[in-house]
């Protein structure tokens, strides 16, 4: 249940953003999802790819800085009040959100959510025992 998604560290400059994404193209890598966040100084590019093992490898050989961490791709109707069904099931759980974002679905009436949790056991456990969908590291890379 748990999907590996690189970090990127860059400077928060014009143009630093380009160099990494095109360096994956070129290696045969797709990014499936992608989230950019900043500070003034630098930003860091959170990415779900089709290979973060040679995502990581390739990029570091380059000398980027690259962090692997684990998320959590949740499955919810795409409809009003979908991400509060999510929210709902933690309500109480002192389970702590980090960050998230959203993941472009194309396909049937699901949106689908990316959770960086403090702790994804307790957050993968709660979800489950709330009947959320939870989706497989293969089963987001084939939508």
């Amino acid at each position: 249940m748990k999907i590996q998604q690189i970090s990127l560290f860059a400077e928060n400059k014009p143009g630093h953003i380009a160099a990494p994404v095109r360096l994956l193209a070129r290696e045969g890598i797709d990014i499936r999802s992608m989230y950019l966040a900043d500070t003034q100084q630098y930003g860091i590019l959170r990415m779900i790819v089709s290979d973060w093992q040679k995502a990581a490898r390739v990029l570091e050989a380059q000398e980027f800085v690259v962090k692997v961490t684990e998320v959590l791709a949740v499955e919810v109707p795409d409809r009003p009040g979908g991400l509060a069904d999510v929210l709902v099931a933690l309500d109480g759980t002192g389970i702590n959100i980090e960050y998230m974002y959203a993941f472009p679905c194309v396909r049937g009436d699901e949106a689908i959510l990316i959770f960086r949790f403090a702790d994804p056991d307790a957050a993968i456990a709660r979800l489950e025992t709330a009947d959320i969908n939870l989706l497989a590291s293969d089963e987001l890379l084939k939508r």
